[in-house]
């Protein structure tokens, strides 16, 4: 025993490699010795070569570093070389192998984790642990495909977190048809929109302008969301003004040129949007997608003010035959026979409405008639993996915004 730590000791060459002692375990169970997880602990260790490194988070190697030690390897104190694995591989421990299971057997505690010397020839002899840790069981692995049976129905992780899926989002994910359709809440409110028409309409034009500019506005952006343009703001503001300004020009000018103070504000429009698209410093491509979204909710905006040039009569009628169609499209029947009973039901609210305003049976036309292009509005919303707002905005607008033209042509036409 020396009291010198950095003296050679008298036998061997300190860079030689030790001797190689009788270890059974070692050579009939040959395998790889993934990192382990323990928890913070005392860790006595000694030095075994001169010069060499003191392992991390050991607080009594200085304590006993002056104290001389067998430098053979035995059963309990061979060491191994610890092998590089990836973050990945470390992500679960592994269970105890076959060297801890042998040290268990004899009463031994584990080897602890050895740790890379900063000289290659040097060999760290790790001293015994006072217990052996126990083996960390690896965490349940989610199943590969799909969700399970209780998964509320997330998506992949993000960096700001897990995203609900919608339904836009899983129809188009299951590769089904990109039709989804607006459902029973905005055919409601399409109803309650329509009703409020024929019941305004009834009661004066100035009143009529109260749901009408509620319906353009809701047009407006409505059609800028379907085409995935969000937010527009420009582009909704535009198309709004557009409609006011026509609701201004048929209030000025008088149901009787009605069609031309509206055709004169879309043509005006439509050049005042190509002129702002010019000034755009976007991509060619862009620019074209910009200019055709914000004329075609313009032209929308603006044809919907035939609400207002139509006659009273005829406006509550289509209104009311309007709002029946939506909501019977939403009932659980096969395609074909929803939009046979949407058909049947408004030339019925044609007549009721009909009676009791003037037209009698002409209503039952009129009322098909708006049927069928509130019908192809509600379809249009419903295009395209469209999203809960694109069923609120567009999927409430669109129909009553198409039934507007038909409403008035029809309207002069059997009135």
């Amino acid at each position: 025993m020396t009291d010198r730590p950095y003296e050679e000791p008298a036998y061997g060459d300190p860079y030689e490699t030790p001797y190689d002692g009788y270890d059974p375990y070692a050579r009939q169970y040959p395998q790889p010795h993934a990192p382990q997880q323990y928890p913070p602990q005392a860790q006595p260790q000694s030095q075994a070569w001169p010069g060499q490194q003191q392992a991390y988070g050991d607080p009594q190697a200085s304590a006993q570093q002056h104290t001389q030690q067998w430098q053979g390897q035995t059963w309990d104190t061979q060491t191994h070389a610890q092998q590089p694995y990836a973050a990945g591989d470390t992500a679960y421990p592994p269970p105890l192998g076959h060297q801890e299971q042998a040290a268990a057997a004899y009463g031994a505690p584990a080897p602890a984790p050895s740790y890379a010397s900063p000289h290659p020839a040097q060999a760290q002899a790790p001293a015994a642990q006072a217990a052996p840790a126990p083996a960390a069981e690896p965490l349940p692995q989610p199943p590969a495909g799909g969700h399970s049976a209780g998964d509320p129905g997330y998506g992949p992780a993000t960096v700001g977190g897990n995203t609900r899926v919608t339904d836009a989002q899983r129809a188009r994910a299951e590769g089904r048809s990109p039709i989804i359709d607006p459902g029973m809440q905005p055919a409601a409110l399409t109803a309650l929109l329509g009703l409020l028409l024929a019941g305004m309409a009834e009661a004066g034009t100035y009143a009529l302008v109260v749901p009408l500019v509620l319906l353009q506005a809701v047009t407006a952006a409505g059609w800028f969301r379907l085409n995935g343009m969000w937010p527009a703001r420009q582009g909704i503001a535009l198309a709004f003004a557009g409609g006011l300004v026509a609701d201004v020009a048929v209030l000025g000018a008088g149901r009787e040129h009605a069609p031309a103070a509206i055709l004169g504000t879309l043509g005006a429009w439509v050049l005042l949007c190509l002129v702002l698209q010019l000034r755009s410093h976007a991509d060619p491509d862009e620019r074209m997608y910009g200019l055709m979204a914000t004329v075609a909710s313009a032209a929308l905006s603006i044809i919907a003010t035939g609400w207002l040039a139509g006659g009273p009569d005829a406006v509550a009628v289509g209104a009311a035959a309007a709002a029946v169609a939506v909501l019977a499209r939403t009932l659980p029947l096969p395609a074909a026979a929803s939009v046979v009973v949407s058909l049947l039901a408004a030339a019925g609210a044609g007549i009721a409405v009909g009676g009791m305003t003037g037209l009698g049976a002409k209503g039952a036309l009129l009322g098909a008639g708006a049927a069928v292009c509130a019908l192809i509005g509600h379809r249009v919303a419903a295009y395209d993996y469209p999203s809960r707002f694109v069923h609120l905005t567009a999927g409430v607008a669109l129909p009553l915004t198409a039934a507007a033209p038909v409403v008035w042509l029809l309207g002069r036409a059997l009135g």
